[in-house]
């Protein structure tokens, strides 16, 4: 059975960009291995970048924005939060096959156990959007 002993939580301010995706996937990945939390490192990157994407692409209004990631790990799942300045709500979509975009919040939904929206912090504007994963053995 894993145990971290105590919560883990990481906060990043991240440029609202998408040249700084990979930035945000390269530092998911480094703290979820150092947690030791590789058998749901894949699904938490794929997970976070499509959460990035969207947040850069529909919430960003300008480039001076930044989208908050938090990561929050206890013994029994990962949380990870996007908070970006729109308070626009994610909708699905629905695509067809050949449709090149549309399937991000599809994709979050396959991977997590569960996902959904908050509002912002007090104080803040825009609405926070999460997913969480169980933690597991490493296989």
């Amino acid at each position: 059975m894993i145990s971290l002993k105590r919560s883990r939580l990481v906060r990043l301010a991240v440029p609202a960009r998408p040249s700084c995706a990979a930035g945000v996937r390269r530092t998911v990945a480094a703290h979820l291995a150092r947690w030791d939390l590789s058998s749901i490192a894949d699904d938490a990157v794929l997970a976070t970048d499509e959460l990035f994407a969207n947040a850069v692409r529909h919430a960003s209004a300008g480039p001076a924005d930044t989208i908050a990631v938090t990561l929050e790990c206890s013994d029994r799942a990962l949380r990870v939060t996007l908070a970006d300045p729109s308070p626009a709500q994610p909708r699905p979509r629905a695509v067809d096959s050949t449709a090149e975009s549309g399937r991000g919040l599809a994709i979050v939904a396959a991977l997590a156990d569960d996902w959904g929206t908050d509002p912002p912090d007090a104080d803040d504007v825009g609405k926070r959007v999460w997913f969480s994963l169980a933690v597991r053995e490493p296989t």
